[in-house]
């Protein structure tokens, strides 16, 4: 298994994505590819390249400014075409939208299937060609954010790529929850109604 790490902190479009492109070329067999960077539209931009060959990959952030991409390869890439395109520099692709999330069961009925539910949904969520600018979790949302989530993968990857993770304060409270947060911050309902009221539209599961 090869493990190559990519640093492109401090690097703009293209940069990053034309040293991750090249690294994958290199790979001569299963292994992955980590690339740090700085910025979410770095992130966006190699997801998307990821995308396009087909490959699994996954985004953390790790801090202010530090947000690393893994690309999980199965099998060689190939070289190089003889001539080579640049990449192309998509900018943030996050839409102006707020998705609202009040419980941690999709639809009534089974609570079971509920939760199955709500896991696909966020990570339908994670795959769309525009990312929402915010996700709002709140009352049972909020136990999608916190430590032994299913959905804490998926929302780790969005929040690296922009999106604003923000779970209800006294939700948390109130489900003995504060200490496990484990992605996003913590809001109050006013920055709540602000978010929604400011929204160009809003999704709710």
């Amino acid at each position: 298994m090869q493990n190559i790490v990519v640093n492109a902190i401090g690097e703009q479009c293209p940069i990053p994505v034309v040293k991750a492109t090249r690294a994958l070329r290199e790979m001569t067999g299963p292994g992955t590819l980590e690339v740090h960077v700085d910025n979410e539209t770095a992130v966006q931009n190699l997801t998307r390249m990821a995308a396009g060959h087909h490959l699994a990959a996954k985004a953390e952030k790790r801090g202010e400014r530090e947000f690393v991409v893994t690309v999980e390869v199965t099998a060689p890439v190939g070289g190089a075409p003889a001539a080579e395109p640049e990449p192309a520099c998509i900018p943030d692709q996050r839409g102006d939208f707020v998705v609202a999330v009040d419980t941690d069961a999709m639809g009534r009925g089974s609570e079971e299937l509920g939760r199955t539910l709500m896991k696909g949904f966020l990570f339908a969520v994670s795959q769309l060609p525009q990312l929402p600018r915010t996700i709002l979790f709140y009352n049972g949302g909020a136990r999608l954010t916190v430590e032994g989530s299913d959905s804490l993968e998926d929302l780790k990857s969005m929040e690296a790529q922009g999106v604003e993770i923000l779970t209800c304060g006294t939700c948390l409270n109130f489900y003995g929850l504060t200490e496990k947060l484990a992605v996003g911050g913590v809001t109050n309902m006013y920055s709540i109604v602000e978010k929604l009221a400011a929204a160009g539209k809003v999704v709710k599961p």
